[in-house]
């Protein structure tokens, strides 16, 4: 399965854990393809440096390594004209690479792009529903 997360996804399973502990087992065991983007990597790396978080530059080298290397770098080269929009331009990046790599399944808990499921050529499920797939009970 290959798979989009979005930026906020994957700050909450390496940040803040809760119920999405099983998620990072879950990218490292290889069970799924993880697919990123230049931008989506430049948006994940620039949200570890928010003040909120008070992460050292040690700290974030140490969160990124529990996730990049378990990726997938798709280039995005041009959307594609019939491409559907999303009303957030700042997430835009997330549907191109999900088309660009082929994904299978977008994970995010947006609402902007929850509304395109509909004409999606790939399913956008909630963390939540994500889960649903793997773990049981």
């Amino acid at each position: 399965m290959r798979v989009v997360f979005d930026t906020n996804t994957v700050i909450s399973a390496l940040l803040f854990g809760g119920s999405m502990d099983w998620l990072r087992a879950h990218w490292q065991s290889g069970l799924v393809t993880l697919l990123v983007s230049q931008a989506t990597v430049e948006e994940f790396l620039r949200v570890l440096t928010y003040p909120k978080f008070g992460l050292s530059v040690d700290k974030i080298e140490i969160i990124a390594s529990r996730y990049l290397p378990f990726t997938e770098r798709i280039a995005v080269l041009t959307a594609k004209v019939d491409m559907p929009l999303c009303r957030d331009d700042g997430d835009q990046k997330f549907i191109d690479l999900a088309i660009a790599g082929h994904a299978d399944v977008l994970v995010t808990g947006d609402a902007d792009l929850h509304v395109l499921r509909e004409v999606l050529p790939f399913s956008v499920e909630t963390p939540k529903d994500y889960q649903k797939r793997f773990v049981k009970g």
